[in-house]
């Protein structure tokens, strides 16, 4: 993933049309490495966690090019990478494993992102229920640490304030993150065993997420 990275780090500094073409074979090589590297770690992660088995690649990555119809960067490229697997595939709106590969800095993280009000709601009543369990869950990870980089100033409505677990109420985003060790990108062997040793410590809180969010699908249903 080491020639990934430095394509990116390329691609970060010639974000246009005509440097991308010129390097296309660079990039097809890189993400056949990404794709493998995917694949590989689909059936690792499946391998305890029952709900992502029969995923597909392409339903846990993400296309380079971005969509700039509504957006003020009008570069033609992203300049990240990155394999999200959750049940149903990266859309479905559930909580899964992520692993970040960028220039900047690398991490691995697991829970939901941005999810739905309706999701939100959900998660948060079981935090209203089960606080204990989901903070012995991030606890229990292997040197994850709770994301608070999207967070209320306030305990949100219609939720108890001064409850005692009122940080993790005022979360948007539900998850937690490690920095991913970049030595280990030359070996990518150490790498997947790295990643899945990190991503099994933190089933129990993705399963505890999945629950909430199946509750408030059943109830959109």
């Amino acid at each position: 993933m080491v020639e990934y990275l430095n394509f990116l780090a390329e691609l970060s500094e010639n974000n246009n049309r005509e440097w991308f073409t010129a390097h296309k074979e660079q990039y097809k090589a890189c993400d056949r490495e990404l794709k493998e590297f995917a694949a590989k770690l689909i059936n690792g992660i499946a391998a305890f966690d029952p709900s992502v088995a029969g995923l597909t690649v392409a339903d846990c990555t993400y296309r380079i090019y971005r969509d700039i119809r509504f957006s003020h960067d009008k570069s033609p490229y992203k300049t990240w990478s990155g394999v999200y697997v959750a049940p149903h595939g990266k859309k479905a709106g559930y909580a899964g494993y992520y692993v970040h590969f960028e220039p900047s800095g690398c991490f691995i993280y697991a829970g939901s992102h941005c999810p739905e009000p309706v999701v939100l709601k959900s998660i948060r009543e079981e935090i209203l229920d089960n606080g204990d369990s989901m903070l012995a869950a991030i606890e229990a990870s292997n040197g994850f640490t709770l994301y608070k980089g999207n967070s209320l100033k306030r305990t949100p409505k219609d939720f108890p304030t001064g409850h005692k677990h009122d940080e993790l109420l005022r979360l948007k985003d539900f998850g937690i993150e490690k920095p991913l060790d970049t030595t280990l990108l030359a070996d990518y062997n150490l790498l997947l065993e790295s990643v899945l040793r990190d991503l099994k410590s933190t089933y129990p809180l993705v399963e505890i997420l999945n629950r909430a969010i199946n509750y408030a699908y059943e109830e959109m249903m």
